[in-house]
């Protein structure tokens, strides 16, 4: 992801006190213990909705200590969560999750906007449109 305007978290773009998404427990204590492993304490979760997959849209999570003007932050427990614009539309309502299970862990998504979703589950739309087929990657 490629940052070209960034301001830090000041009066201009300050931590938000009605929060957008939630965090879990589990997603809160498995970020800071990625965070300490990557030696990015300072750094925050970003959520970000980009085009494409087979549903129209997909997520994507990332550590970023660079934050732009039009974005959101909120604090969850002490961890920071950065959302853009364009993402927030998509997110509203929404929960980040990590699971550990038999089949896998990894973080997820709970998406009350996402009406329709790939069968892979990792791409969604909010317009209830059909996917498209071979899309899934």
């Amino acid at each position: 992801m490629t940052m070209t305007e960034t301001t830090p978290v000041t009066e201009a773009n300050p931590v938000s006190t009605e929060l957008l998404v939630s965090l879990t427990d589990a997603a809160a204590a498995k970020v800071t213990e990625l965070r300490s492993r990557e030696g990015k304490e300072q750094a925050a979760l970003r959520l970000f909705v980009k085009s494409g997959g087979c549903s129209g849209f997909s997520y994507g999570l990332a550590f970023d200590d660079q934050i732009t003007g039009d974005d959101r932050v909120e604090d969850h427990g002490g961890v920071p969560v950065v959302i853009d614009n364009f993402s927030a539309q998509h997110v509203q309502g929404a929960e980040i999750d990590y699971v550990d299970s038999l089949m896998g862990s990894g973080f997820a998504i709970n998406n009350p906007n996402a009406v329709s979703s790939c069968a892979c589950g990792s791409s969604f739309n909010t317009d209830g449109s059909p996917a498209k087929a071979g899309g899934c990657h």
